[in-house]
């Protein structure tokens, strides 16, 4: 048998325990895990195969690919960009998933106020194929009002995201 990796979740973020989670998984043969890395962590190629973030920006210099504990921000679900960290790095190797999570935060009053932990693993399977998983929890009222959505925003946002990626990766 064959066991999946899971997401590294920081204790604050646990899913379940926030206002909004979300998880979308794809499993696809003929690409590779580094093939996939590659569309996710350059933000340059985002807006390629992703219609929902805009106004990616790195205030402290760096990008447009993602590294270790670097601060970016970007606009998604109709939010003005918010600010983001990556928090976890780390590239897929043999037989190691790729590990990519952040965390976004909305500042102001308590109905505007969000923070976000955004994670993804990208892992090579048996067979040519590759596991694609992100997972998000979302902390604040805004959390709250998208939860509350049907269809859920987040659940197909995330889904065009994947979809996106790995057609992206596919080429």
């Amino acid at each position: 048998m064959t066991s999946q990796n899971a997401i590294n979740w920081p204790a604050k973020y646990l899913p379940g325990t926030g206002d909004n989670f979300v998880s979308n998984e794809v499993i696809v043969a003929g690409v590779t895990a580094a093939q996939v890395w590659r569309f996710l962590i350059d933000t340059s190629e985002w807006e390629g195969y992703y219609d929902n973030v805009a106004d990616i920006s790195f205030p402290h210099g760096g990008g447009p690919r993602l590294t270790a504990q670097l601060d970016f921000s970007f606009g998604t679900f109709g939010f003005p960009p918010l600010a983001a960290r990556v928090v976890e790095f780390q590239s897929p190797s043999e037989g190691v998933p790729g590990r990519l999570s952040w965390t976004a935060k909305q500042e102001g009053e308590p109905e505007q106020r969000l923070d976000v932990l955004h994670a993804w693993l990208v892992e090579d399977l048996p067979g040519g194929r590759v596991r694609v998983l992100t997972q998000e929890t979302q902390i604040g009222r805004p959390a709250v009002a998208l939860a509350s959505e049907r269809p859920n925003p987040m659940l197909n946002g995330h889904q065009a995201w994947l979809d996106g990626l790995v057609g992206a990766a596919s080429k």
